[in-house]
């Protein structure tokens, strides 16, 4: 066996070691938790079925106290009071006046206690109920109750299930006896109330607090008979033999085997106002346990479900091992699609994390070399785009020296010091510190100082306008942008023309682009024609504007744009168009 172990594959080995584990903890674990669960489960049945009687308890006790509580009320009514008077001074002679006048005291008692089903008052000068519950034969009281008021004593004694023997039938009932309180310092020997409860009533009171139909209450007396059944019941416990001889504290709990084989769990507890009644729950230990059941099966579905689960995710848990190694590879497949910003990250510490590490060390320094080359070449555009800065036409500064020159010997003196003035100026602007970028603003007082000099040049030749958005004027640019296309109007746009010119150069934002348009009324020129000459290598004429779009190239790219319309004899408008960054 060893040996077929040592012979599978690193997949194989990885996935019959998970299964085999997966199994040990799922076996270890459901044993456990069943073994954990029955004993709550039957912890918390038991405790349940205490509270429970011990609720039902509590709420017999009030029901009970309440009888005697309104019992001994009506005694306090002042009707009862007068009937007391007429029974100590043997006054028969009102005994219907009186028996009107108890019928409201006999209404309210049971309007008080909803319990009482009817009430009967034993006295010698006759006996007193209410006139609608139908009493029996006046020598009742005796049949039922002759022997039991000799008991030596007692002041209240209650009686379980009985049919009444007071009242017609009625159905079962339960009883109190009761003497009446002392009046006036006088004891009443012969006088006695019987209070009587419906069984069904007092039925529904046992039941109320059942959450559980497999948990029966009954109401016992210590001897084992039954003060109250429920009416459903399925264990008789007065034929058990036993069972009473058990209920010999006021409350406990016991477990007995009954006469069927069955185990049953017995909770009992004495009432506090009768201790001669115990209630007792009693339930088939098998039905508590009963959830203990479905909870095994549960547990086992469970544990074959996540053995299954495991069987199907040992392929996914082998081939998640090997994640770090597919990961390296796809990375490797998109270096080689030029992607050098992919970089190997994993969580582990392991010899594939090592391997990783080293290709990304790799792949720095592959990029280092790519930033050098980088720079090297920004730097090269740097220089080529100086250069094509420094090419500008030296005609015109011939032309303005040549200018100047004779103003000077003519005696203009003035026009040469205005002159002197906005060359300098210009200059000073197409410098601009040695930086390759300006602000509008800036690039439009160089070309106006350049036009201002060209009029000094060429009097009376053209006249200029500028219109340029103020929004416009902070945004930067490549500068000496608009002195190549003034110049091109000058020298070929007014070059044979008799009239005035006209130069307008307008500036305005169009999005995310920058618009610069210089518009001439010269003569004009074929578009085609001047594309063809300016691709002839050293031709002058063309010479300005192919700098200009070398300049534009190289720094804004595709993005920017150069283009001429132009009409013979109408003018020309050179649109400049430019992205804002």
């Amino acid at each position: 066996m060893k040996s077929t172990f040592y012979k599978m594959s690193l997949k194989k080995r990885i996935q019959l070691i998970y299964i085999f584990l997966v199994v040990l903890c799922i076996s270890v674990t459901g044993i456990f938790s069943y073994l954990f669960a029955a004993k709550s489960i039957e912890r918390n049945a038991l405790e349940l079925k205490k509270s429970i009687l011990n609720k039902s308890v509590q709420v017999m006790d009030e029901h009970l106290r309440h009888i005697v509580v309104s019992s001994y009320s009506f005694m306090l009514s002042d009707t009862f009071t007068q009937v007391m008077k007429d029974v100590r001074n043997h006054n028969d002679g009102r005994y219907y006046q009186n028996l009107s006048l108890l019928q409201t005291t006999f209404a309210q008692l049971k309007l008080v206690e909803p319990l009482i089903d009817t009430a009967y008052l034993k006295t010698p000068i006759g006996n007193f109920f209410s006139t609608k519950d139908f009493p029996n034969q006046s020598t009742a009281f005796d049949k039922e109750y002759g022997e039991v008021v000799k008991r030596p004593g007692w002041n209240t004694m209650w009686f379980g299930s009985h049919p009444s023997e007071l009242f017609q039938s009625r159905g079962n009932v339960l009883s109190l006896l009761l003497k009446p309180i002392v009046i006036d310092n006088h004891t009443f020997s012969e006088v006695y109330m019987v209070v009587n409860m419906r069984e069904a009533a007092m039925r529904d009171i046992l039941n109320q607090d059942l959450m559980n139909s497999q948990v029966q209450l009954f109401l016992l007396h210590k001897n084992g008979s039954e003060v109250i059944r429920p009416g459903a019941g399925t264990f008789d416990l007065v034929t058990e033999p036993g069972f009473a001889q058990r209920l010999d504290r006021g409350s406990g709990d016991f477990t007995y085997t009954n006469g069927q084989g069955q185990d049953m769990l017995v909770n009992y507890s004495a009432l506090s106002m009768n201790e001669d009644w115990v209630m007792v729950s009693v339930q088939s230990k098998a039905d508590l346990l009963s959830p203990l059941k479905k909870i095994r099966w549960l547990v086992i579905l469970i544990m074959l479900f996540c053995i299954l689960l495991a069987l199907a995710l040992s392929d996914l848990l082998s081939s998640a091992l090997l994640k770090p190694l597919n990961k390296l590879r796809r990375l490797m497949v998109e270096v080689e699609y030029n992607d050098l910003d992919v970089r190997f990250r994993s969580k582990y510490d392991d010899e594939v994390s090592a391997v990783g590490h080293r290709f990304n060390r790799m792949l720095d320094q592959i990029q280092v070399l790519f930033e050098e080359v980088r720079a090297t070449e920004q730097d090269k555009r740097r220089l080529e785009v100086k250069a094509l800065q420094a090419q500008v036409d030296p005609h015109f500064l011939y032309n303005t020296l040549n200018t100047m020159f004779w103003k000077s010997e003519s005696g203009e003196k003035k026009d040469v010091s205005s002159m002197i003035v906005s060359l300098s100026l210009l200059f000073r602007l197409g410098l601009n510190d040695g930086k390759d970028m300006t602000t509008v603003e800036q690039e439009i007082k160089h070309v106006e100082q350049y036009m201002q000099l060209q009029q000094q040049c060429y009097e009376d030749l053209f006249e200029y306008r500028i219109e340029a958005e103020e929004s416009c004027k902070g945004i930067e640019i490549l500068k000496i942008l608009l002195q190549p296309l003034v110049e091109n109007s000058i020298l070929h746009g007014f070059n044979d023309k008799e009239d005035l010119g006209r130069i307008l150069i307008r500036i305005h934002r169009l999005e995310d682009t920058l618009r610069l348009e210089v518009k001439d009324n010269g003569c004009g020129m074929d578009v085609a024609k001047m594309n063809a000459e300016e691709a002839l290598e050293g031709n002058r004429k063309g010479y300005a504007i192919s700098n200009l779009v070398d300049r534009l190239n190289l720094q804004y790219g595709e993005q920017a744009s150069l283009v001429f319309h132009s009409e013979i004899n109408v003018g020309t408008t050179v649109v400049i168009t430019i992205p804002i960054s």
